[in-house]
Order: C-alpha cells, then sequence, then structure tokens
C-alpha cells in the first residue's frame, strides 16, 4: 500500500485541522468528508476547494459503499465514539481518533482488542505527545538533570469553549495527564479531584455515572505515582487568564513548558540549594531556553499514522491501549470528584 484512502468524520472546531492536514499529506487521499452539518461541508469544499471526487455526505454510514478505503478520522463529540470506532474496526479500517478514545475504560479496552484482532492500527490522537516542546522535555527528566524529582504542577484555563458533552476534567485534563505521565515514565496509582459547578448543573456525561451531578467548570486534580511523585494541577474553562503551563520541579531546578511563550516554551530553570549550618542557601542559580525542533504537532500525529499503517507498526506514543490508560485515570478522576475529593486506588491503569 502507497496511497491511503481516508474518510473524514466530523469537521468542527479540531477535525478541520485534522482535514487540513490529511490533505497535504503525500501519501493520503481523503475520499469523503462526513459532517452531521450540512453547513460545515459547504464551509470546507470552500475552504479548501476540494475535488468534486471527494465525498460530502452527513451519513457515515454512506462511506462504506466506496471502495479501497483504508482509513478513517474520527473528531465527533465522545458521546459518539465508541460505537463510530467499532464500526470502522468491523469495516476492516485503520483509525485515528480524537481524544479521548471513549468514556468508559471497558469499551477502550474492547476497542483496543478488537484492533489487534483485526490487525489494525488504532490510535488516539493526543496531540500534546507530539509536541516538540514535550518531546525535548522527556529527556531532560529522564536524564536525571532536575535531581531527584518532586513535584509536579499545571494549569490549564481559558474563557471556553464550554462543552455540553464533557466535563473540564474531562475536556481538559487528559492533556496534562499525559505529559506527565510521559516525562515521568510512569502512570499514577492514586488520584483526588474536586470541582465546582456554575454554568450547568443538570448535565450529565452520558456513558458515565455523574449522579447528575453537572459539569465541572473548575476542577483540581492530585495525581500521585509509585514513588509518591505527586501532581497538581488546575483547569478552567471559565477563567479569561488563558494560561497552558506546566511544570515539574526537582532538587536541581524546575522544567516549564509553557505553550502559550511562542519564543521559549521550553525552559530548564537551574538552582539548588547548600545547607549553612541551619541555614539553606541558593546556588548555581540560572536559566536556559532550550531549543526544539520546529513542526506542527498535529502534522505529527497524522503523519505517525500514516506511518503506522503503511509499515504495520502500531504507535507506542499514542495507541489505543494509551488511550486506554488515560480513560482509566479520568474515570477514576469522576468518581473521586463525585465522592467530594475522596483519593481513589488505580489498580489496573
Amino acid at each position: 500500500m502507497t496511497n491511503i484512502k481516508l474518510a473524514i468524520i466530523g469537521v468542527g472546531r479540531w477535525g478541520v485541522h485534522l482535514l487540513r492536514n490529511f490533505l497535504a499529506h503525500p501519501q493520503v487521499s481523503v475520499v469523503a468528508v462526513v459532517d452531521n452539518h450540512p453547513a460545515r461541508l459547504t464551509a470546507v469544499q470552500q475552504q479548501f476547494n476540494l475535488d468534486e471526487n471527494v465525498l460530502l455526505t452527513t451519513d457515515w454510514q454512506v462511506v462504506k459503499q466506496i471502495l479501497g478505503v483504508n482509513a478513517v478520522a474520527i473528531a465527533t463529540p465522545a458521546t459518539t465514539h465508541y460505537a463510530l470506532i467499532k464500526d470502522a474496526l468491523q469495516q476492516g479500517y485503520h483509525v485515528l481518533a480524537e481524544k479521548p478514545l471513549t468514556l468508559n475504560p471497558e469499551e477502550c479496552r474492547e476497542l483496543c482488542q478488537l484492533a489487534d484482532y483485526q490487525q489494525l492500527i488504532l490510535m488516539v490522537d493526543h496531540t500534546y505527545l507530539f509536541h516538540p516542546a514535550v518531546e525535548r522535555g522527556q529527556t531532560v527528566v529522564q536524564s536525571g538533570q532536575l535531581g531527584a524529582l518532586r513535584y509536579g504542577y499545571a494549569t490549564r484555563t481559558h474563557l471556553g469553549p464550554v462543552r455540553q458533552d464533557v466535563d473540564a476534567l474531562w475536556d481538559l485534563a487528559i492533556h496534562d495527564i499525559a505529559i506527565f505521565n510521559t516525562w515521568l515514565g510512569e502512570l499514577p496509582v492514586k488520584v483526588q479531584a474536586t470541582g465546582t459547578v456554575w454554568l450547568q448543573e443538570n448535565r450529565e456525561i452520558e456513558g458515565t455515572a455523574t449522579e447528575n451531578q453537572g459539569l465541572a467548570d473548575l476542577v483540581w486534580v492530585t495525581l500521585t505515582y509509585p514513588d509518591k511523585f505527586q501532581a497538581y494541577i488546575h483547569l478552567c474553562w471559565l477563567n479569561p487568564d488563558k494560561q497552558r503551563r506546566l511544570g515539574i520541579v526537582g532538587s536541581k531546578g524546575s522544567l516549564i513548558f509553557d505553550e502559550m511563550s511562542s519564543a521559549s516554551p521550553l525552559t530548564l530553570i537551574h538552582g539548588e540549594f547548600a545547607k549553612d549550618g541551619n541555614q539553606f542557601m541558593p546556588m548555581n542559580q540560572s536559566q536556559e531556553v532550550l531549543e526544539i525542533e520546529k513542526g506542527e504537532p498535529l502534522q505529527k500525529v497524522c503523519d505517525r499514522f500514516v506511518v503506522s499503517i503503511l509499515q504495520n507498526t502500531p504507535s507506542l506514543v499514542s495507541s489505543g491501549w494509551v488511550g486506554r490508560e488515560l480513560v482509566e485515570i479520568l474515570t477514576a478522576l469522576t468518581t473521586s470528584l463525585q465522592q467530594g475529593g475522596k483519593s481513589i486506588t488505580i489498580t489496573n491503569p
């Protein structure tokens, strides 16, 4: 196979970027675009001047009639993922799905097992794991340059978009959890979450046991890893102070990933203490802006999906199984949120 025939399902806020990248990929032919909203289909046809041979349809089932389709990219609401992904895999299509894989870890496991059985690629679009700053950061953390790791923190806030299918936890936390897991090379064994609902007090997350507690707009998360390292995450889609900042603190310095800083997204801040009697004196203080490769993370996601298909090699960074681990963590955090911040142990992430 030298050319992949691909269908895009969902061309909303994120799907349109998947479409842009796959249209530009030399080894992909976009043969169909599916969206429930006809106006979106018209918009992307005009925006990208799509070839008349590209099928534009509101009915996903029509895609199955196109001969030679190899793969689909799914960017629809999370509540629709399970049924769409399962159907696509059963049709023999490789699948790239927007995060989260589904809203239920057992559904995730079923889909991963189905993909393995069918010998198909199931990959999740965890875009940040392909960000050059995150890739470089993993090298720094695991090289020991920070010394003994002490704790981590992250803030992800903005004024919208406010989702109606998932809360701020499910919408935002997955990014920072994925980065911490990758940088540390571990999965959390205990989690805790508290939250506040202002906008949608009586909305439920379909497919999860929310007990009609509404969709949290503000969430505070604590992740505890096997070596007692803890990471703290602040999430809010109701805060006009837009921040996307994550850091890990060690005995010899801190590593900061600040996505909002285009000039210096990854900074290594050196600094430690020397004990002088009963006093602790700061020493070896300096700051180093780390160089990172250029490139759009989503383009790397799309390319990795294509390479995985052509070489029959699942992406270890963002496979369906990685997506399942993250859904397991989010599910435990939801349980904690429902129980007022009770600490939840994860026994089988």
